[in-house]
């Protein structure tokens, strides 16, 4: 395993236990390098879940992908990195629970949006824009003012 702070090979493993759905084993390791610690996550590869792209492609479901999309998302957001595991976490048992073994990338992206929308409506924006490809800002703000009247309707309910 290579160290994420100085790539040193070497590291000992200081504890491992198994995750609460007992489908990964986390493990604490320790780079014999720079004495750092960092956390790996086994799972089983099995057959791979696919998502359908817009174009009628399909792709290997990649939890890092999302992940990495949320976090550029969420930069500079007051999101904590356990709502955006939680995030991935909620879209790879979706894409598992189907009995096809695949989903649409349009199924996927909706379900990320709304659990974006409920955690921070910034992020979310953010995200939408990429993954609804905003050609211009008309688009941006159309997207903002739908956000902005449901909000509105919220603050309504609540009072």
């Amino acid at each position: 395993m290579k160290c994420p702070y100085c790539g040193f090979t070497q590291d000992r493993v200081v504890d491992s236990r198994e995750s609460k759905e007992a489908d990964s084993i986390r493990r604490r390791r320790e780079c014999e390098g720079c004495n750092k610690r960092f956390t790996t996550y086994e799972r089983i590869d099995e057959i791979p879940y696919m998502v359908v792209k817009k174009d009628g492609r399909r792709e290997k479901f990649d939890r890092q992908k999302i992940l990495s999309g949320l976090l550029h998302a969420c930069e500079k957001r007051p999101v904590s990195a356990v709502k955006l595991e939680q995030i991935v976490d909620e879209t790879e048992a979706y894409v598992v629970d189907s009995p096809e073994r695949e989903r649409s990338t349009s199924e996927v992206g909706e379900l990320i949006m709304s659990r974006l929308k409920e955690i921070d409506t910034v992020a979310y924006i953010r995200f939408a824009s990429v993954y609804r490809d905003f050609k211009d800002v008309s688009e941006f703000k159309q997207e903002l003012e739908q956000l902005l009247s449901g909000s509105g309707k919220d603050q309504k309910k609540k009072r």
